[in-house]
């Protein structure tokens, strides 16, 4: 099996394209690296198709280390025919090699091997040849023995049926035919484990929906609901339709021999085989649903990681609480922590509320605080009417937002924060991680386990190492592709930046805090354990801003400096142009010379170029700054009983569900659009119209006070 030829084929890429990836990941390359960096080795394929190549190389590098193993095992056992060998050639997915293993895996004892134990087998053989005018009774006399626990003809009889009907569910092809009949005509069933039990899993107490078309999240829930021992569930296809496809292949007559191999088969059927693939397919369910969760879990992910930051503004953060007050932070715009307290502003108490507005417009007047960002848990409703109506009594311009503060508390309690801020507690951290998340998502997220984020579906249900190396990677593309400064970020934030493991981002800080800031990428190389192979892989990621070289705060990696310095010659200018405001002159020369001439006199190739005069037009630059910006508010806070059918509002996109996606319209709940009222379009899939993070226009169509819900519309040109 050419693995290289069968990913070519499945990804619809060059031979050429593939191999080039195959060797560079063999290599010990980073998908960022090889997305960013080697364009022309892959035909520019970006970060998230190298992943699925990745990922796919990886599954057929293991089937074919486990097709080996087979080979091997079956081999030792002395039973490798030329037919074994190439029915195990053939396979194409690991169900069915393990199939083909199945008759010769060392077996726990059954009633099967017990029959074979006895000597039962030739009666078995006998049985299963089905000749006319065969007696098996009589046959089985032969085998009576005291010694061997066989006291009649009868126990002789079952016992070869035994073997019989484990052999037929030891058949390969046998089972991959009843999975693809219960794929193609099964039922996911499910009922109430107590039918008169209030719970969340109501609309599965008596739910049926085909295999082929059921949708991932309503496995999911069917799933939990199981694990919960709230539901209980299966599959079921039509009667008669599984012992048929035995029958058929198995039964040759009537006669005697052939009615007991029919009774075998449908023994074999309903105690071995059924209950087996019925476990493969719910398994095959399962994963499916969870690799369709975990790509949206992703790409919300994505969306939230690539919100753009809130530059050059200093920021209030506001941890809501009742008893222990709201905790404030206030921090500058490069993250630092310039003064916390505390404002007792939600305990309906006016002294204290008074109190509270006291401090916050002090704060607000001292620092030239212009964002405010509001967590949105407990008395979060509370604090954002506080906060409108201050920010009207205020000659300062400002605006708040109210963030998720999602995962904020498991920040706050780690070792990481506790390292951050030792003079601080708990909610106090909070608070600055608050403001933080407003000035810079990116920056603070990546402090927090991506699951304890809150976007996406079921996260706690995933395949944990699949649901991890999934999450990673999204972190890491995104930390990679907006980059680092190397003299303020934290070591949490250097740690996935593409070769640089947490023990070399620790000594990036050492290095930083020991020896004053970087001035130059290649004094990375002085860093304890950051190697040649790891300053390849990092270097163009990190940006020096100020330092000696221009080039040190853009994309464009070492490697190609000499490339970029005859590229700015080749358009009549200095690299020192570049620190002299002259971007937009080099990129017309660029222009007017033409991308392919470049190329051939820099000796590179054309992505690279390309690449390269991206970042002389604006060196330093971060991918984010293109995209809308995040709504702020400032007018009047509405509740949930002030929402009216008809209404429209602007709203921010916060969790895409499969189902549809929930939208914060500046009431304390969320709205929840269904996918049937994102587009006038058919999609199949909320994330092909909308993702995390955009602001859209939407109108109330119901409020359901009692239950605290609200349904909304993006279909504005329908009547209401």
């Amino acid at each position: 099996m050419n693995i290289n030829e069968i990913l070519a084929k499945e990804f619809k890429l060059r031979q050429e394209q593939i191999d080039n990836t195959v060797a560079l990941i063999d290599d010990g390359k980073t998908i960022p690296f090889i997305a960013r960096y080697r364009k022309e080795l892959t035909g520019s394929l970006d970060d998230q198709v190298l992943r699925e190549i990745f990922d796919r190389l990886t599954y057929l590098r293991n089937l074919e280390k486990r097709r080996e193993e087979i080979l091997s095992s079956i081999d030792e056992q002395g039973k490798l025919t030329d037919e074994i060998r190439e029915a195990v050639a053939n396979a194409s997915v690991l169900v069915e090699l393990e199939d083909i293993y199945r008759p010769f895996r060392p077996k726990r004892k059954t009633r099967g091997s017990a029959a074979r134990e006895r000597g039962l087998e030739p009666l078995a053989e006998f049985i299963l040849a089905q000749e006319f005018s065969a007696d098996p009774y009589s046959e089985a006399e032969k085998f009576i023995s005291e010694e061997k626990e066989v006291p009649d003809a009868e126990t002789a009889v079952q016992g070869a049926m035994d073997i019989i009907a484990e052999d037929i569910s030891d058949d390969a092809e046998l089972r991959k035919s009843l999975r693809a009949l219960l794929i193609r005509t099964g039922q996911v069933v499910s009922k109430a484990a107590d039918p008169e039990e209030e719970t969340v899993y109501r609309n599965y107490y008596d739910f049926a929906e085909p295999v082929n078309k059921i949708a991932g999240h309503r496995i999911l829930a069917i799933d939990r609901g199981e694990r919960e021992e709230k539901l209980k569930a299966g599959i079921v296809i039509a009667d008669g339709s599984g012992e048929k496809l035995i029958t058929d292949k198995y039964v040759k007559n009537s006669f005697p021999c052939g009615e007991l191999v029919k009774a075998a088969a449908e023994d074999s059927f309903k105690r071995l085989i059924f209950p087996s693939v019925e476990r493969e397919v719910r398994s095959w369910l399962t994963e499916n649903a969870s690799e369709a969760a975990i790509k949206v879990f992703s790409s919300n992910l994505r969306q939230l990681l690539m919100q753009p930051p809130v530059k050059g503004r200093t920021a209030l953060g506001l941890d809501p609480g009742y008893r222990t007050g709201c905790k404030l932070a206030v921090v500058d715009d490069t993250g630092k922590v310039l003064d916390t307290g505390v404002a007792y502003i939600t305990t309906g108490e006016q002294r204290k509320i008074e109190q509270g507005k006291v401090l916050v417009k002090d704060l607000i007047k001292k620092y030239g605080v212009s964002i405010i960002a509001i967590g949105n848990g407990t008395a979060s409703r509370e604090s954002e009417s506080f906060i409108a109506e201050l920010i009207k009594e205020i000659p300062e311009k400002a605006a708040y937002m109210v963030v998720s503060e999602a995962g904020a508390s498991v920040y706050s309690a780690s070792k990481l924060a506790a390292e951050e801020f030792p003079e601080y507690d708990v909610s106090l951290r909070s608070a600055v991680s608050i403001a933080r998340r407003l000035q810079d998502p990116l920056a603070e997220l990546v402090k927090i386990d991506p699951k304890a984020i809150g976007v996406g579906q079921y996260q706690h249900d995933m395949p944990k190492a699949r649901m991890d190396e999934a999450l990673s990677g999204v972190v890491e593309d995104c930390v990679n592709s907006v980059g680092v400064d190397l003299n303020t970020a934290s070591y949490s934030l250097l740690s996935y930046i593409s070769g640089i493991s947490s023990a070399i981002a620790k000594n990036i800080v050492a290095y930083r805090e020991e020896n004053g800031s970087f001035t130059d990428r290649k004094q990375l190389l002085k860093v304890s354990k950051l190697g040649p192979k790891a300053f390849e892989q990092c270097a163009g990621f990190l940006r020096v801003q100020g330092g000696k070289n221009p080039l040190d705060n853009t994309a464009v990696h070492p490697e190609s400096y000499e490339a970029a310095e005859k590229i700015i010659s080749e358009c009549g200018f200095r690299l020192a142009d570049l620190n002299d405001g002259k971007t937009s002159e080099i990129t017309a020369a660029a222009e007017k010379i033409g991308v392919k001439k470049l190329a051939d006199s820099a000796g590179i190739g054309l992505p690279t170029v390309n690449d390269i005069l991206k970042e002389l037009a604006k060196p330093g630059r971060d991918p984010r700054d293109e995209l809308p910006p995040p709504l702020l508010r400032s007018g009047d806070v509405m509740e949930l009983k002030d929402l009216k059918p008809g209404m429209e509002l602007m709203g921010t996109v916060r969790n895409v569900i499969d189902f549809g996606c929930f939208v914060d319209i500046g009431v304390h709940e969320d709205g929840l659009v269904h996918i049937s009222q994102i587009c006038d379009r058919y999609i199949k899939h909320p994330l092909e119209a909308v993702k995390v993070g955009e602001v859209v226009k939407v109108r109330v169509l119901d409020v359901d006070v009692k239950r605290k819900r609200i349904s909304l519309t993006m279909r504005l040109n329908e009547k209401k």
